[in-house]
């Protein structure tokens, strides 16, 4: 029977970062001022807008921490046994995910693959092949909305929980690991990651596959200064076509995997690399 989605109890309250504090605390602050003293709401509105400016464009950076925990590279002692993470985005798509599967296997490779709810109930058994194949499934949202980043609380949760209930179903394992659409995201996403006891990922390094149609400008994004620790992003999903029609992830990834292999590293899911297997 599949496990249930039901989301672990956070061990630990949520904390805002220093950022997110900061803002929570200038609001009340700035209302108080226009109130006592109505000649310095110039400045206060000034402090507001500089805050709020400051909030979208640390949305807006996939990588940032300014908003909460977000994880760019394995930990320490994953990267000192030589691991790193092929994370595989968009999918299943029964035109790409198998290839790509094919692929894993020929070069005994693990790689993580984030799905999109939505696409993980029109393919039930390709997610289920992913996971028998010894990859891992995790959440990339349930519809993958570009207006996504802009959602509240209750919007952020229904997207998670919703796509947290389809991927267990279907799989039997409870996503640990969440992907934002895009990478943005708002302040609002935190809480939520925290109170479903997922951990947000985003990349140390990624291919622009679903624009960049040459292969060759993809394979030298990613193996750019590649090293034990990188947590590498490409997608099954939205894949771009190569001037051939081939899509380009299927291109990239054989000469990708001979390269990692030749310095000595070995693909592994996230799971594995953060003990949560």
């Amino acid at each position: 029977m599949p496990t249930p989605a039901v989301p672990p109890r956070p061990a630990t309250r949520w904390r805002p970062t220093p950022l997110l504090a900061a803002s929570i605390a200038l609001h009340p602050l700035a209302l108080g001022t226009m109130l006592a003293l109505p000649q310095l709401w110039p400045w206060a509105l000034g402090a507001l807008a500089a805050d709020h400016m400051a909030l979208t464009g640390a949305g807006l950076w996939p990588r940032s921490r300014l908003l909460g925990a977000n994880h760019t590279r394995l930990p320490a002692d994953a990267a000192a046994r030589g691991e790193l993470a092929l994370t595989i985005d968009d999918g299943p798509d029964p035109r790409v995910t198998p290839a790509v599967l094919d692929l894993l296997d020929a070069h005994d490779a693990r790689a993580t693959f984030f799905c999109i709810g939505e696409r993980a109930r029109a393919h039930p058994d390709l997610c289920r092949e992913i996971v028998r194949r010894g990859h891992a499934v995790e959440n990339h949202s349930q519809r993958h909305r570009h207006s996504f980043s802009l959602s509240g609380p209750r919007g952020f949760g229904r997207e998670l929980q919703a796509a947290q209930a389809t991927l267990t179903d279907i799989t039997g394992q409870v996503p640990a690991f969440f992907r934002a659409p895009a990478g943005l995201r708002n302040p609002f996403l935190d809480p939520v990651i925290h109170r479903l006891g997922l951990r947000l990922v985003s990349w140390t390094r990624r291919g622009f596959d679903t624009r960049e149609r040459d292969p060759i400008t993809v394979l030298r994004r990613l193996r750019r200064s590649l090293r034990a620790g990188d947590i590498l992003l490409l997608h099954d999903g939205h894949a771009a076509r190569t001037a051939s029609g081939q899509p380009v992830v299927l291109e990239v990834l054989p000469a990708l995997l001979r390269s990692i292999a030749a310095a000595g590293l070995r693909p592994i899911t996230l799971r594995q690399a953060f003990s949560c297997a």
